[in-house]
Protein backbone atom coordinates (compact mmCIF):
# COMPACT_ATOMS: atom_id res chain seq x y z
CA UNK A 1 0.00 0.00 0.00
CA UNK A 2 2.95 2.33 0.60
CA UNK A 3 3.54 2.38 -3.18
CA UNK A 4 0.18 4.06 -3.85
CA UNK A 5 0.77 7.62 -5.12
CA UNK A 6 -0.58 10.29 -2.79
CA UNK A 7 -0.24 8.17 0.35
CA UNK A 8 1.91 9.39 3.24
CA UNK A 9 1.92 5.80 4.55
CA UNK A 10 5.52 4.57 4.53
CA UNK A 11 4.95 1.03 5.74
CA UNK A 12 3.52 -1.01 8.56
CA UNK A 13 5.02 -0.51 12.02
CA UNK A 14 7.06 -3.47 13.20
CA UNK A 15 6.53 -5.49 10.01
CA UNK A 16 9.46 -6.78 8.01
CA UNK A 17 7.85 -6.71 4.59
CA UNK A 18 10.09 -9.37 3.06
CA UNK A 19 9.12 -11.83 5.83
CA UNK A 20 5.36 -11.68 5.13
CA UNK A 21 4.20 -14.83 3.30
CA UNK A 22 3.01 -13.96 -0.19
CA UNK A 23 4.92 -10.70 -0.54
CA UNK A 24 6.84 -12.01 -3.56
CA UNK A 25 3.79 -13.54 -5.26
CA UNK A 26 3.18 -12.23 -8.75
CA UNK A 27 0.10 -12.79 -10.86
CA UNK A 28 -0.09 -14.89 -13.98
CA UNK A 29 -1.64 -12.75 -16.71
CA UNK A 30 -1.84 -15.43 -19.40
CA UNK A 31 -5.57 -16.09 -18.80
CA UNK A 32 -6.62 -12.56 -19.71
CA UNK A 33 -7.09 -11.62 -16.07
CA UNK A 34 -4.78 -11.69 -13.10
CA UNK A 35 -4.52 -15.09 -11.40
CA UNK A 36 -2.52 -15.37 -8.17
CA UNK A 37 -0.74 -18.55 -7.09
CA UNK A 38 -2.09 -20.51 -4.11
CA UNK A 39 -1.17 -23.83 -2.50
CA UNK A 40 -4.13 -25.38 -4.37
CA UNK A 41 -3.57 -23.77 -7.76
CA UNK A 42 -4.57 -20.18 -8.41
CA UNK A 43 -7.21 -17.57 -7.62
CA UNK A 44 -8.25 -14.13 -8.78
CA UNK A 45 -8.06 -12.91 -5.15
CA UNK A 46 -4.91 -10.93 -4.37
CA UNK A 47 -2.55 -11.99 -1.57
CA UNK A 48 -3.65 -8.94 0.46
CA UNK A 49 -7.36 -9.75 0.16
CA UNK A 50 -6.82 -13.35 1.34
CA UNK A 51 -4.50 -12.65 4.26
CA UNK A 52 -6.61 -11.66 7.27
CA UNK A 53 -8.48 -14.67 8.74
CA UNK A 54 -12.16 -14.17 9.51
CA UNK A 55 -11.66 -15.41 13.08
CA UNK A 56 -8.80 -12.99 13.88
CA UNK A 57 -9.54 -10.47 16.61
CA UNK A 58 -7.75 -8.08 18.94
CA UNK A 59 -3.97 -7.97 18.71
CA UNK A 60 -3.87 -10.79 16.15
CA UNK A 61 -6.25 -8.88 13.88
CA UNK A 62 -4.17 -5.71 14.15
CA UNK A 63 -0.96 -7.61 13.35
CA UNK A 64 -2.52 -9.39 10.38
CA UNK A 65 -3.90 -6.14 8.94
CA UNK A 66 -0.48 -4.50 9.16
CA UNK A 67 0.98 -7.46 7.28
CA UNK A 68 -1.86 -7.55 4.73
CA UNK A 69 -1.30 -3.96 3.62
CA UNK A 70 2.31 -4.92 2.80
CA UNK A 71 1.15 -7.60 0.35
CA UNK A 72 0.30 -7.19 -3.34
CA UNK A 73 -3.25 -5.95 -3.76
CA UNK A 74 -5.41 -3.18 -5.15
CA UNK A 75 -6.47 0.04 -3.44
CA UNK A 76 -9.97 -1.45 -3.13
CA UNK A 77 -8.50 -4.55 -1.44
CA UNK A 78 -6.73 -2.35 1.10
CA UNK A 79 -9.90 -0.33 1.72
CA UNK A 80 -11.92 -3.45 2.49
CA UNK A 81 -9.12 -4.84 4.70
CA UNK A 82 -8.98 -1.61 6.71
CA UNK A 83 -12.73 -1.16 6.87
CA UNK A 84 -13.26 -4.78 7.89
CA UNK A 85 -10.68 -4.40 10.64
CA UNK A 86 -12.35 -1.23 11.93
CA UNK A 87 -15.74 -2.96 12.00
CA UNK A 88 -14.33 -5.99 13.83
CA UNK A 89 -12.38 -3.88 16.32
CA UNK A 90 -15.52 -1.82 16.94
CA UNK A 91 -17.52 -4.98 17.65
CA UNK A 92 -14.88 -6.24 20.09
CA UNK A 93 -14.18 -2.94 21.84
CA UNK A 94 -15.86 -3.95 25.12
CA UNK A 95 -13.76 -7.12 25.45
CA UNK A 96 -10.59 -5.37 24.30
CA UNK A 97 -10.59 -1.58 24.90
CA UNK A 98 -7.05 -1.36 23.44
CA UNK A 99 -8.69 -2.23 20.11
CA UNK A 100 -9.90 1.37 19.88
CA UNK A 101 -6.33 2.48 19.17
CA UNK A 102 -6.18 0.19 16.14
CA UNK A 103 -9.63 1.34 15.09
CA UNK A 104 -8.51 4.97 15.02
CA UNK A 105 -5.29 4.26 13.12
CA UNK A 106 -6.99 2.04 10.53
CA UNK A 107 -9.92 4.44 10.00
CA UNK A 108 -7.53 7.36 9.41
CA UNK A 109 -5.42 5.24 7.07
CA UNK A 110 -8.57 4.22 5.19
CA UNK A 111 -9.59 7.87 4.78
CA UNK A 112 -6.09 8.73 3.52
CA UNK A 113 -6.37 5.87 1.03
CA UNK A 114 -9.81 7.06 -0.11
CA UNK A 115 -8.49 10.58 -0.65
CA UNK A 116 -5.47 9.33 -2.60
CA UNK A 117 -7.45 6.84 -4.70
CA UNK A 118 -11.19 7.62 -4.75
CA UNK A 119 -11.70 4.57 -6.99
CA UNK A 120 -10.89 2.44 -3.91
CA UNK A 121 -14.43 3.16 -2.71
CA UNK A 122 -16.19 3.15 -6.05
CA UNK A 123 -17.20 0.44 -8.43
CA UNK A 124 -17.34 3.14 -11.11
CA UNK A 125 -13.86 3.50 -12.62
CA UNK A 126 -14.41 7.23 -13.09
CA UNK A 127 -15.33 7.64 -9.38
CA UNK A 128 -18.21 9.90 -10.26
CA UNK A 129 -19.59 11.84 -7.29
CA UNK A 130 -22.60 9.58 -6.89
CA UNK A 131 -20.86 6.24 -7.32
CA UNK A 132 -19.14 5.77 -3.96
CA UNK A 133 -19.82 2.71 -1.84
CA UNK A 134 -21.01 3.24 1.73
CA UNK A 135 -17.99 3.53 4.01
CA UNK A 136 -18.27 2.41 7.65
CA UNK A 137 -14.72 2.88 8.95
CA UNK A 138 -14.59 6.68 9.12
CA UNK A 139 -18.14 7.15 10.48
CA UNK A 140 -17.24 4.75 13.32
CA UNK A 141 -14.26 6.93 14.22
CA UNK A 142 -16.35 10.09 13.93
CA UNK A 143 -18.94 8.59 16.31
CA UNK A 144 -16.21 7.59 18.77
CA UNK A 145 -14.64 11.05 18.74
CA UNK A 146 -18.04 12.69 19.13
CA UNK A 147 -18.83 10.53 22.18
CA UNK A 148 -15.51 11.55 23.69
CA UNK A 149 -16.32 15.23 23.12
CA UNK A 150 -13.63 15.72 20.46
CA UNK A 151 -16.06 17.65 18.27
CA UNK A 152 -13.52 19.66 16.28
CA UNK A 153 -11.54 16.56 15.30
CA UNK A 154 -14.73 14.66 14.45
CA UNK A 155 -15.96 17.62 12.37
CA UNK A 156 -12.72 17.74 10.39
CA UNK A 157 -13.04 14.03 9.55
CA UNK A 158 -16.72 14.41 8.65
CA UNK A 159 -15.85 17.24 6.27
CA UNK A 160 -13.19 15.08 4.61
CA UNK A 161 -15.67 12.21 4.32
CA UNK A 162 -18.32 14.50 2.76
CA UNK A 163 -16.24 14.50 -0.45
CA UNK A 164 -17.47 10.92 -0.87
CA UNK A 165 -21.14 11.92 -0.51
CA UNK A 166 -21.23 10.62 3.07
CA UNK A 167 -21.10 12.28 6.46
CA UNK A 168 -23.01 15.43 5.54
CA UNK A 169 -25.40 14.92 8.48
CA UNK A 170 -22.40 14.57 10.81
CA UNK A 171 -20.96 17.81 9.44
CA UNK A 172 -24.21 19.65 10.23
CA UNK A 173 -24.54 18.11 13.71
CA UNK A 174 -20.89 18.64 14.65
CA UNK A 175 -20.84 22.18 13.24
CA UNK A 176 -23.75 22.98 15.54
CA UNK A 177 -22.00 21.41 18.54
CA UNK A 178 -18.67 23.15 17.92
CA UNK A 179 -20.50 26.43 17.36
CA UNK A 180 -22.33 26.01 20.65
CA UNK A 181 -19.04 25.32 22.44
CA UNK A 182 -17.45 28.43 20.97
CA UNK A 183 -20.44 30.52 22.01
CA UNK A 184 -20.45 28.97 25.48
CA UNK A 185 -16.72 29.64 25.87
CA UNK A 186 -17.14 33.25 24.73
CA UNK A 187 -20.04 33.85 27.13
CA UNK A 188 -18.25 32.05 29.95
CA UNK A 189 -15.09 34.06 29.38
CA UNK A 190 -16.77 37.43 29.92
CA UNK A 191 -16.46 39.02 33.39
CA UNK A 192 -19.72 39.10 35.36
Amino acid sequence: MAAIPGMAFAGSPGVIREAVPGVRDRPDESYGSLMWPTADGSTSATPASRYVPVEASGAELVARVWEAVELPGSAMDYHFILQGAVDRLWSGRRADPVALEGLEVFALLDLELMEAVPQAVSFDTDASPDAFVRVTSVPRLIALLEREGAYAEALELARRLARFKQGEEAVARLSEKTGALVTEAAVGGEPA
